[in-house]
């Protein structure tokens, strides 16, 4: 016997256990764009008098979140950065594609803003991680580090509100088990579905999907018709946050609801102040070369991954390109 859609007794093509409901196409549509809605107000994210940029990636999380922010009316720019990963599969080129295509054909009008590390730093992230980390190591850490910085410095420099990501429920609550398995206080003190920009130079943080399982952000790509790289970044296999996930999923199989109330749970705790985390804020100062706040001595984090290669020069600004 087909599954109905409670707004309408359609065909469903959405079951979600965890909320017991069923919804068709049209609705899941029109409930999924709510529900984010929804998120961002609980929260305080943003509004529609403020801009808004998007780091997307090509996937099917920050391109659902960029196309639901244009369809609510907010002024949501883009911004790719190209990290120059191959892995046999042109991991950085697929996912700039999705993106380019997304807005030519999707939203011609959006501003899609790019930069590329290696036009603009002279290297790749596999270039700079084989440089630096000497083959021991993945490039995650390195890579990772440089997309913050980045995102910030233009998020933060373009005088937008917030920086938006595409983290879903399944991210939030694998880094949340993470940090709590490893007791990494300093970090489950700043999680959450919003990042304060409580220093200058510092960009606020917002995550509007935090309330989705990834199952929904996929099911509504679909649904939009949005296309989207399906490989997995080559550097992810093994990674500790997908063995994280795993291990979650089959709780959330026996138990539907274990994520989103773990999730809930602990930000309730938090709120409500039955759990407190003291951390020590470092004194931070302005990096010698970029400017940019660093507890570091002397020079940021960023700028040392390039003072080997070009010590006489400085670390530019990211260069930007724009698109639609």
């Amino acid at each position: 016997m087909a599954i109905r859609c409670r707004k309408c007794g359609r065909e469903a093509a959405i079951m979600m256990r965890q909320h017991r409901l069923a919804l068709c196409e049209e609705h899941y549509l029109d409930w999924f764009v709510e529900q984010t809605e929804r998120t961002i107000r609980m929260f305080r994210m943003f509004d529609r008098s403020e801009r808004v940029l998007v780091a997307v990636s090509g996937g099917k999380d920050s391109l659902s979140l960029w196309d639901v922010l244009l369809r609510l009316g907010y002024q949501a720019d883009g911004l790719y950065i190209g990290l120059g990963i191959d892995g046999g599969i042109r991991y950085s080129d697929q996912s700039y594609e999705k993106c380019r295509r997304f807005v030519t054909e999707r939203w011609p009008g959006a501003c899609l803003i790019v930069v590329d590390v290696k036009e603009v730093y002279g290297e790749t992230i596999p270039e700079v991680a084989a440089r630096t980390l000497r083959g021991r190591d993945k490039p995650c850490a390195v890579c990772g580090l440089i997309k913050r910085y980045i995102m910030n410095r233009v998020a933060y420099d373009g005088g937008y509100a917030a920086l938006a990501t595409g983290h879903n429920l399944d991210d939030e609550v694998a880094v949340l088990f993470g940090n709590v398995m490893n007791w990494q206080v300093g970090y489950l003190a700043r999680q959450g579905p919003v990042l304060p920009a409580s220093r200058p130079g510092f960009a606020r943080k917002v995550k509007p999907f935090c309330r989705f399982y990834e199952r929904e952000t996929a099911a509504y790509a679909l649904l939009r018709g949005i296309d989207y790289i399906y490989d997995e970044c080559p550097y992810a296999e093994g990674s500790t946050s997908i063995a994280y996930k795993e291990w979650l999923a089959k709780l959330e199989e026996e138990r539907p609801g274990t994520k989103l109330r773990f999730y809930l749970g602990f930000l309730k705790a938090r709120e409500e102040g039955q759990i407190r985390f003291a951390t020590d804020e470092a004194e931070l100062h302005a990096c010698e070369k970029c400017g940019q706040p660093t507890s570091a001595p002397g020079i940021c984090a960023f700028c040392r991954l390039w003072e080997k290669r070009r010590p006489a020069r400085a670390v530019a600004a990211p260069v930007l390109s724009t698109e639609g």
